[in-house]
């Protein structure tokens, strides 16, 4: 079934024909004709199902037929994160490329004046995260009066991010006769009252269960060792073992262990780029862009990059951390598999605090996870690349001394001291040593010697 059926314009026909789509998928199947309809739509889906799509296509057809004003989005997408929001950007830029609309993105990491300048000249499309968006707003450099369609995107995520005040602050900003377009891969019970006040009669389009994971995605788990230079050696081992692989995304539930992660696998020679919350919004970009054109063979991230990234071709997903929150891992292991393609997601567990999370997520996805056998090799080498005991690494100094007296043949070696220094040394401490007080007898128990002038008579007057 073709996107024709769809009630798309013909401009929009011929953007979706060029860029190789032939048909829909189901989430853009049942959600587009009712936004077409004019009507609220509570979209379930997991991720990488084309979601973007399902609200990109309807919104340029709907805005052929008007004009922005300054500083007045006709419609407005909120993204949790910079990334979220740029890909959006280039949706449009592809989608829209008969169109001649106005796009303007607002996120952190970009000058405000830019920004500002694009809103004067009056913006059809405002994509924002709802930082930024706050930010302007406050500034006087923003009105929300004329937004007639808003959307609201991985709104789980927002949830997970704090940003469910704002959220809701926005939503009382913008009219009460918009439209409202709410699309989660889960439904959290926040999420359902946030839907429940501002969404107005909506249609729910559901096409799979909430946090299901992906059928053609082979989900596997691995024994590591508790310290993290034996997961770091263990990931290695896996990366190096693994077939098929032409790229992978490693994830860190913590932007330290990121950047720790990146260092090592970048001695020991891997093809890899780091990607987290504490990187300049231009750094940020260009790892993923590097990633994207192949440049690069691994990316170490965050949970930045859990959620709906469009990198279509990502062969391999590894879990070195299992992540806090189950729903984390629907997202994860969801930028791998898509658009039919097969894929492969690898946990890494150690500890009974991991085996717990474990746990919680099988009983989210509704599926055991099997383990699969660590890969041949040697045991943990070194951070170097050596095979050599780590340079204080939780060694203690007791370990140190036992390797020197196993490296004499067992017998501690005491320092040796040059010929004739004993004595030189015994004679300099007998001087530093102070000297007994005089007393009445010496020590052989003869009288003390007196002075001559103390023998001598006294004359007394008679």
């Amino acid at each position: 079934m073709s996107f024709s059926h769809l009630g798309l314009s013909e401009k929009v026909l011929a953007a979706v024909a060029a860029t190789g789509y032939k048909e829909p998928t189901p989430i853009q199947d049942q959600a587009i004709p009712h936004v077409l309809a004019h009507r609220d739509v509570l979209g379930i889906a997991q991720t990488g199902t084309g979601k973007t799509a399902a609200f990109t296509l309807p919104m340029l057809m709907l805005l052929e037929q008007g004009r922005a004003r300054a500083r007045m989005p006709r419609t407005l997408i909120l993204e949790p994160t910079r990334e979220l929001a740029a890909q959006v950007d280039e949706s449009f830029a592809k989608y829209g490329a008969n169109h001649k609309l106005n796009v303007a993105l607002l996120i952190g990491g970009v000058s405000f004046g830019d920004q500002d300048f694009k809103l004067t000249r009056g913006v059809d499309v405002l994509i924002a995260t709802p930082g930024r968006l706050l930010d302007h707003f406050e500034r006087g450099r923003l009105l929300l009066t004329g937004v007639e369609l808003l959307v609201i995107d991985e709104a789980d995520r927002m949830l997970d991010m704090g940003f469910i005040p704002d959220i809701e602050r926005i939503c009382k900003l913008v009219p009460f006769t918009r439209q409202t377009l709410f699309f989660t891969a889960t439904m959290p019970p926040e999420i359902q009252r946030i839907t429940e006040q501002f969404l107005h009669n909506p249609v729910r389009v559901e096409v799979a269960r909430p946090a299901t994971t992906l059928a053609t995605t082979a989900q596997f788990l691995v024994k590591s060792g508790r310290e993290d230079f034996d997961k770091r050696d263990m990931l290695r081992r896996l990366i190096r073992s693994a077939e098929g692989l032409k790229n992978a995304i490693i994830f860190c539930n913590r932007k330290r262990d990121v950047a720790t992660l990146y260092r090592s696998l970048k001695r020991h020679g891997f093809s890899v780029q780091a990607l987290h919350g504490d990187m300049d919004q231009p750094a940020r970009m260009a790892a993923l862009d590097q990633f994207r054109k192949d440049e690069v063979t691994l990316l170490v991230a965050s949970d930045v990059a859990a959620r709906g990234l469009d990198i279509v071709d990502v062969s391999h997903i590894y879990n070195f951390d299992v992540p806090f929150h189950a729903d984390d891992y629907v997202h994860r292991i969801g930028r791998t598999g898509r658009a039919g393609r097969s894929g492969t997601a690898i946990t890494l567990v150690c500890g009974s605090n991991d085996a717990k999370a474990v746990a919680a997520i099988e009983k989210l996805i509704g599926r055991t996870i099997p383990y699969m056998d660590a890969p041949d090799g040697a045991g943990a080498a070194s951070e170097s690349g050596a095979a050599a005991p780590r340079s204080n690494g939780g060694r203690h100094h007791g370990d140190r001394r036992a390797e020197r007296h196993r490296s004499h043949g067992g017998a501690t070696r005491q320092p040796q001291r040059p010929a004739g220094s004993v004595a030189r040394i015994e004679e300099a401490r007998t001087r530093r040593m102070p000297q007994p007080p005089a007393r009445g007898r010496n020590d052989d128990g003869d009288a003390a010697h007196l002075p001559a002038f103390l023998l001598r008579p006294v004359p007394v007057k008679a």
